[in-house]
């Protein structure tokens, strides 16, 4: 059977990011590995060389490598929606922020995204953007019950108690997730 070009060249760009992605996760292994054997040897005397041009530092070689597979940022909105929430979850805030941001490029009236973004920047200690996103996706849609209970959560955390209150009361009256409701209440009864 004879494969046509696109075969190919699309079998050739998975060889490359396989490659990639196989250096990434052995380098850290053979670099500790080779770390441990030069600190067990005998001291040897250096000698002096010529450096590397320009004198080349370790970490300027590090930012001028090809960036691993998991590090290319993706088109597909699907895809970035995953990596956010995956980013976010390993508390990995700024990424997950990088991320939320990238999805409004593609969903500006998603609420759901500006939830997103608004507790992960409280969580980057930008709680004043944090809670302008979070009015932002309460705008686009009042009946988001997540977003209530996002803004009373960064607001009571603010200690902005009655703007808190407010925003939790509208989390146990609107939307029907029981869980998100029940939260609301457990926040309310805890603010002072």
């Amino acid at each position: 059977m004879i494969r046509d070009a696109k075969f190919w060249i699309s079998m050739a760009v998975f060889q490359v990011f396989f490659g990639f992605a196989v250096f990434a996760i052995t380098r850290d292994y053979y670099a500790a590995d080779t770390h441990e054997v030069i600190s067990q040897s005998r001291p040897v005397a250096v000698q002096s060389g010529p450096a590397w041009p320009n004198a080349i530092t370790a970490a300027e070689i590090d930012r001028l490598s090809l960036p691993a597979l998991g590090d290319l940022a993706p088109q597909d909105p699907v895809e970035i929606y995953r990596q956010a929430n995956e980013f976010f979850a390993n508390k990995r805030y700024e990424k997950a922020a990088e991320y939320y941001e990238q999805l409004l490029a593609f969903r500006p009236n998603d609420a759901e995204i500006h939830n997103n973004l608004g507790i992960t920047l409280h969580y980057l200690g930008r709680s004043d953007e944090a809670l302008e996103r979070l009015n932002k996706g309460i705008t686009v849609d009042p009946e988001h019950q997540r977003s209530w209970l996002t803004l009373g959560f960064v607001n009571s955390q603010l200690g902005n108690t009655g703007q808190a209150r407010s925003a939790l009361t509208n989390a146990t009256q609107i939307g029907t997730n029981e869980s998100i409701r029940q939260s609301a209440f457990e926040m309310l009864e805890s603010l002072p």
